[in-house]
């Protein structure tokens, strides 16, 4: 059963339901201005329809003689146009019945109804002229006596202010009870969907405005909050009961311009939720003509913008057609959504269908089903947009993600061309400084070495973060003298701390001797970082590092390890942003102290990801201290003593004589440094520019170890390397890279690379490396 086929079906039940139950099916008829319901049980309500008596440009009163009768209309009954009139009807009632009540529907523009003499109900001030004359609209209803037989209806209505006059709806009577519970049913039924509209409206504009700057959204909930006075301002008119003393030009301007505005919203709230299906010059002239009518009814007369409603219908018409055309072809095309705005779109055209039905008195008001409709259109509509909302985020995460890829390829990228020049910088400082050079160039090579290690330091601290961010920084397992670390890194900082004549001191606990199970590099990198910025920020006094036991198992140590300073310190409220990437406590730019503001932040991600936390106890002018407690599996070996470093050979020694190395680079500078440094050792090196050279130029009876770079034009270090092994050459090869070690593991290993060394390399680095691997071989 098609979709159409199942809205007629459900539109008809509740034409027929409704009439039913409104007791509209079979119910008597007013003749010559009678009306006889003394037959009538009154289970159902009763409309006092038929044919009244009425009086063009009379008010009669009460006490009024009426001559002879007046001219009898079907009412209800409405007039084009201004002026005044009265109506007239007797109705009787039969004896020994329930409680009746009256209900009044509103009346164009102004009402006062009489009963057997008695003004019973009113609206507005009834004037036979427009300077006396006050509109109103408000629901009114009245009960009617138990012994009261007949009832004599005289209804005066005026109208100098609207394009229509007269009556429009039918005046009811039944029993009272059932009238004032089906009255609190519509009221709360508009309360609700007002309710629903602005909450939805109203979050729908906190999400453009706090996040989606989406205009689609914006339009949905400007079209929410305007269309829910049209529920709570017309028909039941509950805003008027809620507040009686409203202007009626304030609410019938409101009453318009929430169909006029609302229409024209939703004109294009579906042009930016489709733009591809939608086209553009209707939605925009519709749109147009939306908001003149709307400026019609804010700037002219309600006798001239009430005449605007048949023209206005049509434009419904179209929309009621089209909208559903448009949302057919977003799902015909797949569109976000579009399955729901589909659905959305047969519940609007059942809304819309029983509103124009209604107002052209064809069928009842169908509350219920009207209900159903837009709490179905409003919830659709609302899927629609999360559905957006969500596609957007969707969309947004996947460039994200694709940036961050990027970011992570051009950081890998400019770490290979940064790490390379800065080999030769390094290397060729090195160089200059052990050809004995004049005490004044010393100085000079002094700060050309230290500038080229701060930027490589400042270069693997953006990696080491990017790395972090990404989720790809992974921890070794190992075997680690954490004793020995801590003296490594107060032995190689101690230099800078005597530069500015500050102490640097260690404290190690006495007891403890056992080896543990962790990451040496990033433990390093940890107490490194604690200690070179205790030592930047501390002016004068001391800074010490202590590695203390709080407790000990048979199977794990925790360890407290704790940098003190007697530097600046911190102010309890930059205590709070001072671990946060890229942040110093002094953050001006006239700082005293460089550095990126990613020290701390590196070293507190990778203690959290070790499950321990770095903390701060620091008083403004007094000093800090950073400290950490951590928990380490202790490893079976004890702590060796006397086990010194290599250290590089003395100029007259030649450790490395008669052995001859493949160098395999393309960089000329880095082929000059490193061939000072092994020459100055006593290899003999020869030297190949690509791995494909490499490949022809090794020799198994002459040389003894390769020294491969990776990245070479037309053939690279790791092909080369994997093309030597399958070729059978055995000896050592060692990698040259300006990647981390870590980032290119496994591609290592696989190659068959025997080490790696880092560019820029140490030349203490590369001899260590050397003659570990020759060892071995």
């Amino acid at each position: 059963m098609t979709l159409a086929r199942i809205c007629f079906l459900l539109l008809l039940s509740n034409v027929m339901f409704d009439g039913y139950a409104a007791g509209l099916v079979t119910v008597p008829k007013a003749k010559r201005g009678l009306l006889d319901l003394r037959r009538e049980a009154f289970d159902e309500k009763v409309a006092l329809n038929g044919e009244w008596e009425f009086y063009w440009h009379r008010l009669l009163g009460p006490d009024d003689r009426v001559g002879k009768p007046g001219l009898l209309v079907e009412f209800p009954f409405m007039w084009k146009g201004f002026g005044y009139a009265s109506y007239r009807l007797t109705v009787l009632l039969p004896k020994n019945r329930k409680q009746l009540r009256v209900a009044m529907p509103d009346a164009y523009t102004a009402y006062r109804l009489f009963v057997n003499g008695k003004q019973l109900a009113a609206n507005g001030k009834v004037s036979t002229t427009a300077e006396g004359f006050i509109p109103h609209w408000q629901y009114q209803a009245f009960d009617v006596d138990h012994d009261t037989d007949t009832l004599r209806l005289i209804l005066q209505i005026a109208n100098f202010v609207h394009n229509k006059g007269g009556i429009k709806k039918p005046i009811l009577i039944g029993e009272k009870t059932a009238m004032e519970l089906e009255r609190q049913q519509s009221a709360a039924i508009d309360l609700i969907l007002t309710g629903c509209l602005l909450m939805g409206g109203l979050f729908f504009l906190g999400l453009y405005l706090l996040g989606n700057r989406d205009k689609a959204i914006l339009l949905f909930s400007l079209y929410s909050i305007v269309y829910c006075y049209r529920i709570i301002g017309i028909d039941n008119y509950v805003l008027h009961t809620i507040m009686p003393d409203l202007d009626w030009f304030f609410t019938v301007r409101l009453e318009y311009i929430s169909l006029f505005l609302g229409v024209g919203l939703f004109g294009l709230y579906t042009l930016y939720l489709y733009p591809e299906d939608v086209s553009k010059k209707a939605v925009v002239i519709v749109s147009l003509m939306c908001f003149t009518f709307t400026a019609a009814s804010v700037f002219l007369s309600p006798a001239f913008f009430t005449q605007l409603i048949n023209p206005f219908l049509v434009i419904m018409l179209f929309c009621i057609v089209y909208t559903p055309y448009v949302y057919f072809r977003a799902y015909q095309k797949k569109r976000p959504g579009a399955v729901y705005a589909l659905a959305s779109s047969a519940a609007v055209m059942s809304v819309f269908t029983i509103a124009l039905l209604h107002y052209w008195s064809v069928i009842p008001q169908m509350q219920g089903l009207s209900f159903i409709g837009y709490i179905g259109f409003f919830f659709l509509q609302s899927l629609v947009l999360s559905h957006k909302v969500s596609f957007e985020l969707k969309k947004a995460r996947q460039q994200a993600e694709q940036g961050l890829k990027a970011k992570s390829e051009f950081l890998s990228t400019m770490s290979h061309e940064i790490r390379t020049p800065l080999n030769s910088v390094i290397g060729m400082s090195h160089l200059l400084l052990r050809n004995d050079p004049r005490q004044d160039q010393v100085k000079q090579l002094d700060v050309m070495l230290f500038s080229a290690n701060h930027l490589l330091t400042i270069v693997n601290d953006i990696l080491d973060y990017n790395k972090i961010e990404a989720g790809k920084v992974s921890f070794e397992h190992i075997d680690m003298d954490l004793a020995g670390i801590a003296d490594k890194v107060v032995a190689g900082l101690k230099a800078d701390a005597e530069n500015k004549h500050i102490a640097l001191t260690l404290e190690i606990d006495p007891d403890l001797h056992d080896h543990v199970l962790g990451d040496p590099t990033r433990t390093f990198q940890v107490l490194s970082n604690l200690v070179h910025n205790a030592i930047k920020f501390t002016i004068k006094g001391f800074v010490s590092v202590s590695v203390k036991i709080e407790s000990r198992t048979e199977k794990h140590l925790i360890l407290k390890i704790a940098v003190r300073d007697t530097g600046i310190g911190i102010s309890a409220e930059d205590q709070k942003i001072i671990f946060q990437r890229f942040t110093q406590a002094d953050s001006s730019t006239s700082r005293s102290f460089g550095g990126t503001g990613l020290g701390l932040a590196i070293c507190k991600r990778i203690l959290e990801l070790q499950g321990a936390a770095l903390h701060l106890d620091s008083k403004e002018g007094e000093g800090s201290v950073f400290y950490f407690t951590q928990i380490f599996e202790r490893s079976l070996n004890a702590v060796k003593q006397n086990n010194p470093d290599v250290l590089l050979p003395l100029p007259e020694e030649k450790p490395l004589n008669g052995i001859a190395i493949l160098l395999v680079e393309d960089n000329p500078m880095n082929v000059l440094v490193a061939e000072n440094f092994l020459t100055a050792w006593g290899a003999v090196v020869d030297v190949a520019v690509n791995g494909q050279e490499a490949l022809t130029a090794i020799d198994l009876n002459r040389h003894k170890l390769v020294l491969m770079d990776l990245q070479m034009p037309l053939m690279d270090g790791y092909e080369s390397a994997t093309t030597m092994r399958a070729n059978g050459v055995t000896i050592p090869i060692i990698a040259l890279t300006a990647n981390l070690p870590n980032e290119i593991e496994a591609d290592i290993r696989q190659a068959g690379l025997t080490d790696v060394v880092t560019k820029p390399f140490l030349p203490e680095e590369l001899f260590k490396k050397i003659m570990r691997c020759l060892s071995k071989a």
